[in-house]
């Protein structure tokens, strides 16, 4: 997606050999007009799918998601960090390790809000090692349903996140695949769509 490299190119901060900072547009401050745009190419591409539900992690990802959802006129849910005193029964968790934050998360998503009929596309906003899609994955599993594929606004194809869903018989459709870091810069590869 080219209105989305272009933010990258000129608003995302390199930081070190395998960290991308893109607070101002997407994981901090969220600029709508983006992510109506990232929710109709999404849309686009998934409307013959069947999709009945986007799911998303908390708490990057829900942006994106709901715009997607919108587009597709669908139900968004997004899994928890935290499981509050409201979440008592018929929860699904999985363990999700941040390679950004260093830690292991229990998601979780209340069970009601999935169901057995359920073709769910999965949105998040980076994918790098692929711990939090696989995650969300077993979640869905859990509940029987189905996942359609995993749509990622942001993919850093040089780590193994990609490899490691579509060995697991996962579609993996990036807007934006970062294919290194070269001198604080961003190049690129040819994105899915």
């Amino acid at each position: 997606m080219k209105l989305l490299e272009e933010r990258i190119l000129k608003d995302g901060n390199v930081l070190g050999k395998d960290i991308l900072k893109v607070d101002s547009f997407l994981t901090h401050q969220v600029d709508y007009s983006l992510m109506r745009e990232i929710g109709r190419t999404f849309s686009q591409h998934f409307k013959e799918a069947g999709i009945t539900k986007v799911v998303t992690i908390e708490a990057s990802g829900i942006a994106p998601a709901l715009y997607v959802a919108e587009q597709l006129d669908v139900p968004m849910i997004f899994a928890k960090k935290a499981k509050n005193i409201t979440m008592n029964e018929g929860i699904l968790t999985a363990e999700v390790y941040s390679f950004t934050k260093q830690v292991t998360s229990t998601v979780s998503i209340a069970g009601k809000f999935l169901s057995p009929e359920d073709h769910v596309l999965i949105i998040d906003d980076f994918l790098a090692n692929g711990q939090a899609a696989k995650g969300l994955i077993e979640i869905i599993q859990q509940a029987g349903a189905s996942v359609e594929a995993v749509g990622i606004v942001i993919e850093k194809s040089f780590q193994k996140g990609r490899e490691l869903l579509e060995n697991a018989g996962q579609t993996v459709v990036s807007l934006a695949r970062v294919e290194r870091f070269e001198d604080g810069k961003v190049i690129f590869k040819e994105a899915d769509i």
